[in-house]
């Protein structure tokens, strides 16, 4: 095989709820993640030469050894035991970088599964996610895609059942603003850890929770999801760029529901139909314009990274 493609896409949390402390420091989560219809591409070529390149249209990202792209393929190199491996790679970013949709973490998992079908290593979905989630929290759902719990760190999944209808997200984003994760969890726990739950008896009681919630049975406009999301509290009050965002969509006649994904800047505002989100996006688009936000309108998608036909 000389050349694949791959499409990665974003994600935007449906809830995100932080329980507490992990005894390895990170902190323990619960959440629903959502694959959506923005995605990047990235194209495999085979070198054979022991070679792994990366080429990117977005000047700013960097395209040495700290990008998830060739760490991710380093990682795979390593496992299969063939050092003589190379490969080509060329991204196309339509995801905004640095904006809590987990955009670098969907360009890793890409590079697993392309060029693991690309050397033909045959690795199963599975063992590419337990590789994944070695690099990121975010990884290993990006790698599945769709609807899923997302425990732990992040990495434990559970798949939810498959929407049954047509949400979309009407996603913004300014460009010129970008959140650190780190930062986002350092100030939820400041302000917050006298209200963390501590063990895993209390930390499976609001998994259980989260579990039986009636809108993840399945997603659906009739029990849209309440759209939580812990560190929106912390992040919310210090970032212009997000207030104004959440002003804007809070304005909106038609939503479901209204939040920031991850630890931001993005927001979103979710849809019951595709339509409703482009009349919503064409009501704000001048005060988009003015404020110097971009917008999306992203359909739910039903997967993770996938290799074009």
């Amino acid at each position: 095989m000389g050349t694949i493609t791959v499409t990665a896409p974003a994600k935007v949390n449906l809830h995100l709820e932080v329980l507490g402390m992990r005894p390895d420091g990170f902190h323990e989560l619960a959440m629903v993640m959502q694959s959506i219809e923005l995605v990047d591409r990235l194209h495999f070529t085979n070198t054979a030469d022991a070679q792994l390149t990366l080429e990117c249209d977005v000047p700013s990202l960097s395209i040495a050894g700290d990008n998830l792209v060739l760490m991710s393929a380093e990682l795979l190199r390593e496992r299969s035991g063939f050092s003589e491996l190379g490969a080509s790679i060329q991204l196309e970013k339509n995801i905004p970088i640095g904006a809590g949709l987990a955009g670098g973490s969907s360009n890793g998992a890409a590079a697993l599964v392309g060029l693991n079908a690309l050397w033909g290593l045959g690795h199963s979905s599975a063992e590419l996610e337990q590789m994944a989630a070695e690099l990121g929290s975010d990884m290993p759902f990006c790698v599945a895609g769709g609807s899923q719990f997302c425990f732990g760190r992040g990495e434990r999944l559970e798949p939810l059942p498959p929407c049954l209808e047509p949400l979309t997200v009407l996603l913004v984003k300014d460009p010129r603003v970008s959140v650190s994760t780190p930062w986002a969890y350092k100030r939820c726990r400041e302000r917050n850890k006298d209200r963390y739950l501590e063990g895993e008896q209390a930390f499976e009681e609001r998994r259980n929770a989260l579990r039986q919630a009636d809108w993840t049975r399945p997603l659906r406009a009739e029990a849209p999801p309440p759209l939580r999301n812990d560190l929106q509290s912390v992040v919310e009050p210090e970032t212009d760029a997000v207030q104004i965002a959440l002003r804007l969509l809070r304005t909106l006649e038609k939503p479901l529901a209204v939040a920031m994904s991850g630890s931001g800047p993005s927001c979103f505002a979710l849809f019951r139909t595709p339509e409703q989100c482009q009349e919503a996006q064409a009501v704000l688009s001048d005060r988009f314009r003015e404020v110097g936000l971009l917008s999306w309108c992203c359909p739910l998608r039903s997967d993770g990274v996938r290799i074009e036909a």
